[in-house]
């Protein structure tokens, strides 16, 4: 009641000029980072994993958490629905990050393991709000301690959406991860049984950019919107989030900091596989890079960049457009 609330609030102030409303982005990033793992507020996980947690459960807060986010998102969105979208003209929806996961091997195990990484960030949400229930996966791995919708819930989520925003940035290699026979303190990582790694047998899946979680595989991007297409009902989407850092370093000068030349690479690649996806009838109708601007990024602070322009933070954070934001006005403006 309280997020329906604020997002009444926020319909009410801001309805007459904003037409595009994303309810919650990327709830994934705080149900796993937040409760089960502990990096980002209020910093909860299971003592057991000697991560610095201040209490948690990592077997259960983050499906806990997940719940709540996919019933506060219902609520704003089914209220605005009913209540404003007439009157002001405007669309809702929710976006979502995921990775793509590539098999390790054709082995079928890795086949099966590959969508289960899918089904464990991605379905995760996106099974709710199309079928109204978490993936079959889901429910056979964690059982009892994965919550149920009840049947009205169940109605309210399915659909509740007019678009689906998209982030995309880095895909991984899965492999089949035997259940351990005596697993008694369960994660989401080992209810998911796969083993996710950036590289198989010495090949690397793609180069890595400075975030330790970051493969860029532009792949990955055109794979993810035709999965989306084929299992979730062809949604609208918007591609909210793309892009690549490089760490802070300030050790080089301001005209060394402006030549980010990997960046443009970065993005040719992957527009180059969006507009392949869009080709093969996928619905995308926008796009936006991450980011404008490089910006604090959640537990790394100041120390990685992602922006088009560079912001001094030594010097009244003036802003100073690398190259790629010469490359990026000149896309467009050739499209």
């Amino acid at each position: 009641d309280d997020f329906r609330d604020y997002a009444e609030l926020c319909f009410k102030e801001f309805g007459d000029r904003v037409k595009h409303w994303i309810t919650i982005n990327e709830p994934w990033s705080v149900s796993m980072n937040a409760y089960a793992f502990g990096k980002f507020a209020p910093g909860r996980c299971s003592d057991w994993l000697n991560l610095n947690c201040t209490g948690g459960d990592s077997g259960t807060e983050p499906y806990l958490t997940a719940h709540n986010q996919l019933l506060a998102h219902s609520a704003a969105a089914n209220l605005y629905r009913i209540k404003y979208k007439s009157s002001q003209r405007g669309i809702i929806g929710i976006t979502l990050v995921s990775h793509w996961y590539e098999p390790a091997t054709t082995a079928k195990a890795d086949v099966d393991a590959s969508k289960r990484g899918l089904d464990f960030m991605f379905g995760w949400y996106m099974n709710p709000l199309t079928r109204g229930e978490y993936p079959k996966s889901m429910r056979t791995l964690v059982g009892k301690r994965l919550p149920k919708f009840s049947k009205e819930e169940s109605r309210e989520l399915k659909g509740s959406f007019d678009f689906l925003g998209l982030n995309y940035y880095s895909s991984y290699y899965a492999a089949h991860a035997p259940r351990h026979p005596n697993v008694v303190q369960p994660t989401i990582q080992t209810d998911s049984l796969i083993n996710a790694t950036f590289e198989h047998n010495g090949k690397p899946l793609g180069p890595m950019s400075a975030s330790s979680w970051l493969c860029i595989y532009p792949k990955g991007l055109h794979n993810l919107l035709l999965y989306t297409k084929k299992t979730y009902e062809d949604p609208v989407i918007y591609i909210t989030e793309n892009g690549r850092d490089e760490f802070n370093d300030p050790t080089l000068s301001l005209e060394e900091s402006l030549l980010d030349t990997y960046r443009i690479d970065y993005y040719y690649r992957h527009l180059y596989y969006l507009e392949t996806a869009i080709r093969h009838g996928v619905n995308v109708k926008g796009y936006f890079a991450w980011s404008l601007l490089d910006n604090f990024e959640w537990d790394s602070g100041f120390s990685l960049r992602f922006g088009l322009v560079f912001v001094d933070f030594k010097d009244g954070q003036k802003r100073h457009p690398k190259l790629s934001a010469e490359w990026f006005k000149n896309f467009l403006v050739k499209s």
